[in-house]
């Protein structure tokens, strides 16, 4: 039986996915979120991407045009293809997180332009927490900076499992080798520290297109792929985690139709697994087991799901399953847990502090959770650990001790980025004041 119109499963920050683009597994799709100083050029690489393959239209690259000349420049300045917001356009800076889609004939691509400066750090990991690579840029001029080391730290942190250093504006050093060559050296020795699996150094110009898109005639000397072939051709798919299977379960699927009188389904998001009818199941935290009957998607039956497939799942036996379970493996399943040992970066004014009472989203569950203790405050520029601090400010990233009121299913983020993170919300507010990355949990 195929699955009812309202069996669609909810999207957007519940699921970390901003269109149900990446829902069909015959989709190559590849999440990559842009980061580093301020005028490094980040918007501009991101219009070069976006003109190169042919993703703007005729009527916004004239507007572009037109807007350039009437600044005096002698080139169009792509940077303003992305920065939208009129704040952005008066400061030359990134502030807000900006979404870009564009596509290749090889692989579909959506693209997190993250601030640059330090008061925004909290976009940045927004940004960052879904990519399936980070490319951080550097102005050839300028070498190495804080804020690039800074972004690094913060991807590293992230499990980014692919890096990119991008070395910008070689054109105005004369695409100078050895310079190339220092920064690679630099930064190659910087990341030693940091837990980046995957990294390569690619030197370009924004602005004048060498190496983003086409092999650079300016700089014979590099023989490596241009930016674009590279995005084009990393393997993604193993990065998931195929091994150990996790269902949070979003929505129960019960039609109020004849047609479907007796179909029950539970709508989610794998993260984590494949799942196949026939698999024998437990659901958490009851701890009822069943065997999967049935996999829909949109309209039909499938023979597997697995990340990041949105699915409705149904289950041979009539047993209890709402809102906030986990369907996963009988012989593999996580423990539940109440308390959590985590990574926080503090979003709002208002610091963090021990005994601070908020509510807990993770997957589809909500409770509330209680700070325990503040370990360390981790400085993300040089990596000291600061164990003497009673609370966290804004942007800033610490070691976090948490007792929740309802046991969570929870994995280690370094195995699962969906089921090891979380968020914190203000119960008085709504607001999300924090992101969570757990270590472990007890």
């Amino acid at each position: 039986m195929a699955t009812p119109t309202d069996s669609s499963t909810e999207t957007g920050a519940e699921t970390g996915t901003e269109t149900g683009a990446e829902e069909r597994p015959s989709m190559d799709l590849l999440r990559f979120a842009t980061a580093g100083s301020v005028d490094d050029g980040k918007s501009t690489l991101i219009g070069r991407l976006l003109l190169d393959s042919k993703s703007i239209f005729e009527d916004q690259l004239e507007a572009v045009e037109a807007t350039s000349q009437s600044k005096g420049y002698d080139y169009t300045d792509l940077a303003l293809l992305t920065d939208g917001l009129r704040s952005e356009r008066e400061q030359g800076i990134t502030i807000d997180v900006a979404y870009r889609y564009f596509a290749t004939p090889s692989r579909k691509f959506i693209i997190a332009d993250t601030p640059g400066h330090v008061q925004y750090t909290r976009n940045m990991v927004t940004g960052a927490s879904t990519a399936d690579l980070g490319l951080v840029l550097v102005d050839a001029r300028q070498g190495l900076t804080e804020q690039s080391r800074r972004h690094a730290v913060i991807l590293s942190l992230l499990r980014v499992p692919h890096l990119v250093l991008a070395v910008n504006k070689m054109d105005l050093i004369d695409y100078d080798q050895a310079t190339y060559d220092q920064i690679r050296r630099d930064f190659t020795a910087f990341a030693t520290k940091l837990n980046i699996p995957d990294l390569e150094v690619i030197p370009i110009s924004a602005l004048k297109g060498d190496n983003v898109v086409n092999r650079s005639e300016n700089m014979p000397w590099y023989q490596g792929s241009s930016l674009m072939h590279h995005l084009e051709n990393v393997h993604v798919a193993s990065d998931r985690d195929l091994v150990d299977t996790r269902f949070p379960v979003q929505y129960v699927v019960r039609p109020k139709s004849d047609e479907f009188h007796d179909y029950r389904g539970y709508a989610g998001q794998v993260a984590g697994g494949v799942l196949k009818p026939g698999d024998e199941v437990v659901v958490l935290p009851s701890g009822m087991t069943s065997k999967i009957e049935a996999i829909d998607l949109f309209d039909e039956e499938i023979g597997e799901a697995f990340p990041p497939m949105s699915v409705t799942v149904r289950l041979a036996d009539d047993v209890d399953v709402s809102r906030g379970d986990m369907i996963a493996r009988v012989n593999n399943a996580p423990k539940p847990a109440q308390d959590i040992d985590a990574m926080i970066c503090w979003m709002t004014t208002e610091p963090l502090r021990p005994r601070q009472k908020l509510a807990i989203k993770h997957t589809t569950r909500t409770g509330r959770v209680l700070v325990k203790d503040i370990q360390y405050r981790l400085d993300v520029n040089t990596l000291h650990r600061d164990q003497e601090t009673k609370e966290l400010g804004l942007n800033e990233i610490g070691r976090v001790q948490l007792r929740t009121t309802v046991p969570l299913l929870a994995d280690a983020y370094s195995k699962n980025r969906t089921t090891g993170s979380f968020i914190l919300i203000d119960e008085a507010t709504g607001v999300t004041v924090g992101a969570g990355m757990i270590n472990g949990t007890a």
